[in-house]
């Protein structure tokens, strides 16, 4: 049986993307490897060890475009509006909680918030299906 292990995306300043995936998330350096073009770090918090891979190639200048391929990482949590009032105190500018009802029963409470790249990220309150 096949397990994700994690997600890579690129980042341009690899501080500011630390930084926010902390404050947001919790998660935190668990290995950084450093290569004469670039720099992989894996982040991750003691609820999963899925992992958020950021690579940050050290002659990028310009920010990456994202195209219309990627859709959006997911996260979830016990509190969301807890979680939310703690984005806006941080200054991450989380977007407005909305709802989402399946054949007329509730189906999930979430936000969307973007990384320092404009990277999506869904913030789901934890039930059903999202765990």
């Amino acid at each position: 049986m096949a397990k994700a292990i994690h997600m890579m995306i690129r980042a341009a300043d690899e501080r500011r993307s630390v930084e926010f995936y902390e404050a947001a998330f919790g998660l935190k350096i668990a290995e950084r490897l450093g290569f004469p073009d670039f720099t992989l770090v894996y982040l991750r918090n003691p609820e999963a060890d899925f992992e958020l891979e950021l690579t940050i190639n050290h002659d990028r200048k310009e920010p990456y475009a994202l195209g219309d391929g990627y859709g959006h990482l997911a996260f979830c949590v016990d509190d969301l509006d807890e979680t939310r009032a703690r984005f806006e105190k941080f200054g991450l500018n989380p977007n407005p909680i909305k709802e989402m009802s399946h054949d007329g029963a509730p189906l999930a409470r979430f936000f969307f918030v973007a990384d320092p790249d404009g990277y999506k990220i869904e913030v789901l309150q934890r039930r059903g299906r999202y765990r």
